[in-house]
């Protein structure tokens, strides 16, 4: 519906750039970093209920000194990430960059409370949620339809700020379903007292935080990466890439991070309680079930690229060229949506077992890696280069998680009747998708 109502162009880059700088934050601090950090020392502290509410307090009162800050300095901010804009598109963007920024503050609280949940193997609410920032921003494009499309960004910017106060009230009303409010009210009434019985486990949660913002910061840092470097190519390829990955993130997330959002906090209690054996069968079956998933999706998406961009965006203002150039870049992009995902679930391991700086230096040589690839493929393919260089880093970021997971705990898992079944799946699909392929194409002839 963005793609119809917005187009890829100027405009469409614009929000995808103000849209981009909290996701950026989001993504690093909130979902992957605080998460993995906060639950192995929760579940380990004794004063539970102090432990919580002063991380939370930490952040939250970080969180809002640094949206003020580029509420202020917002054309500053935006030309980090747009280095190609001209002064006057990013003074016009630094409004929209200023506006979305507030979501992060309310993101970080709803991952907060999503990790208490979490802890009580509470799953639904989280995965809920997601929905009504979605419902949020097809609202606010159905009620701009038709306006100018600086008017349509200005709806799309405070649609996300609703939808973030939404996602947030459905956290709030889990908690309290589940009774762990009792854990946030227990903090704030005795954080005066007892703030200093949890200083350990806080210094141990800011050691592994550190390192766990750089382990997690590969995929943002690179797609943050390629806003920058796309901002020096022609109006829209911001937009391309934005169209093409969330293609690339469906699969990704329903089910690389659902599994490992789902398997981190069972992995961590087995890991803790010494129970190696049980955590290893688990991220077995995990493995196998990625793997037939992800290797369907990576050659359906190679495949029917085109089909799959014309079927979802090309109507109104996306025409058959935008639909062109973004299925050049989601075919580069669904290279690494294997590696990635498989990375994914084998880094909870390194988590888990608080290797959180191991699990930082491989992500900056992936990070090193994409960035040379970046600055060399941008030259040949475009847009689609810097997708390439992406699911090149993907490579790199599993090659190093799985020597460090163990290569012989690795084959150990590999070495299964399973993989002929995947080998055979892969084939068979080929041939189907391939079928599937012309007959939309003599279709749309």
């Amino acid at each position: 519906m963005m793609a119809s109502v917005l187009g890829a162009n100027i405009y469409s880059d614009i929000f995808f750039i103000a849209f981009k700088l909290p996701n950026l934050f989001r993504r690093i601090f909130a979902e992957g970093a605080f998460t993995q950090s906060f639950l192995p020392t929760y579940a380990k502290t004794s004063q539970k209920s102090i432990f919580a509410v002063l991380i939370m307090l930490r952040f939250f009162i970080f969180l809002i000194i640094l949206s003020l800050l580029v509420s202020f300095f917002s054309e500053f901010f935006t030309k980090m990430i747009a280095f190609g804009f001209s002064d006057e598109i990013v003074k016009e963007a630094s409004v929209f960059v200023a506006i979305n920024f507030y979501y992060l503050i309310l993101i970080f609280l709803v991952t907060f409370l999503a990790a208490l949940l979490q802890y009580k193997n509470h799953f639904a609410t989280t995965a809920f949620s997601t929905a009504l920032l979605n419902i949020s921003l097809i609202t606010a494009l159905t009620l701009s339809q038709g306006s100018e499309p600086k008017i349509i960004i200005y709806y799309l910017s405070y649609g996300v700020l609703v939808g973030g106060v939404m996602q947030l009230f459905s956290h709030i009303v889990a908690i309290r379903i589940l009774k762990i409010d009792k854990i946030i009210f227990g903090g704030l009434k005795y954080i005066n007292k007892k703030s200093q019985v949890v200083k350990k486990d806080l210094k141990k949660f800011n050691h592994s935080f550190g390192h766990a913002i750089i382990g997690n910061s590969t995929a943002q840092i690179s797609a943050f990466l390629d806003t920058i470097l796309a901002s020096f190519l022609t109006a829209g390829s911001i937009s391309y890439l934005y169209y093409a990955n969330r293609i690339f993130q469906l699969p990704l997330a329903l089910f690389a991070i659902a599994v490992s959002v789902a398997l981190f906090p069972k992995i961590s209690r087995y890991l803790n309680n010494q129970n190696e054996q049980k955590a290893h069968k688990m991220l077995k079956k995990s493995f196998w079930f990625l793997a037939y998933l992800l290797t369907i999706f990576t050659i359906g998406g190679i495949i029917l690229a085109e089909e799959i961009i014309w079927l979802l965006f090309e109507r109104g203002e996306f025409t058959s060229l935008d639909a062109k150039h973004s299925s050049q870049v989601l075919q580069m992009y669904m290279i690494g949506l294997l590696p990635f995902g498989l990375a994914k679930i084998f880094s909870l391991w390194l988590y888990s077992t608080h290797r959180q700086k191991t699990a930082a230096k491989i992500a900056l040589k992936a990070l090193s890696i994409n960035i040379i690839f970046s600055l060399t493929l941008i030259f040949f393919l475009q847009a689609s280069g810097l997708a390439l260089a992406s699911s090149l880093a993907g490579f790199v970021l599993f090659y190093f998680t799985i020597k460090e997971f163990g290569k012989k705990e690795f084959f150990a898992i590999i070495r299964d009747k399973l993989m002929l079944y995947l080998i055979f799946i892969a084939f068979a699909e080929i041939g189907i998708l391939l079928v599937a392929k012309e007959i939309i194409n003599e279709y749309i002839r």
